[in-house]
């Protein structure tokens, strides 16, 4: 195999991702994402230092696309339509894309500013999102990550075929974002 002209790092993120997408994170290799680039192996190592490199890249994508998607979805709506918003923007991610959850549980090392960034813009679209309920900034921290904890769970255990019970799912997901919503509203008033 020879180098292929216009291989680019941004390339070899998006056939690991395809990987990933299709496989799972144990089928992700620097040899699957050679072969599918048509390359030799070494040949990624001008993209990428290594498996843990390539990982890391694909991290930052996941969480820059969720920032993304959470920003969209909460633009114009406030309170319990913008918190809805949001849970429905979380879980279709992961409905679409169930093998990236890892890349959304775990606390970026925090001397990789690149990808704290861009966690940290994650959790200023939900911090915003929050802001009407009047949360002060230690109350908008215990509200996020519960909000998060509940959503991802939820949408992790769909993803895993967690839920068996033929009561339908969707109807589900709507009772936890009443919770939600009904939760930190009570929450705000105990200030």
């Amino acid at each position: 195999m020879s180098p292929r002209a216009g291989l680019t790092t941004d390339a070899v993120v998006e056939l690991a991702v395809k990987i990933l997408d299709e496989g799972g994170p144990g089928e992700l290799t620097l040899a699957k994402v050679a072969e599918h680039a048509g390359v030799a192996a070494p040949s990624l190592y001008k993209h990428v230092k290594n498996l843990a490199d390539l990982r890391r890249l694909i991290d930052l994508r996941v969480v820059r696309e969720m920032a993304d998607a959470l920003r969209t979805a909460a633009t114009g709506r406030e309170r319990g339509a913008a918190v809805g918003a949001l849970a429905d923007a979380y879980r279709d991610y992961l409905q679409n894309h169930p093998h990236r959850t890892g890349a959304l549980t775990a606390a970026p090392d925090r001397a990789d500013d690149e990808l704290s960034r861009a966690t940290h813009a994650v959790a200023e679209v939900v911090f915003a999102v929050l802001r009407p309920f009047g949360f002060d900034h230690a109350q908008a921290v215990h509200a996020t990550r519960c909000l998060r904890a509940a959503v991802h769970g939820f949408a992790g255990l769909e993803a895993s075929g967690g839920f068996g019970r033929p009561e339908d799912v969707d109807e589900s997901f709507e009772v936890l974002k009443t919770m939600l919503v009904q939760g930190l509203t009570n929450y705000s008033e105990q200030k």
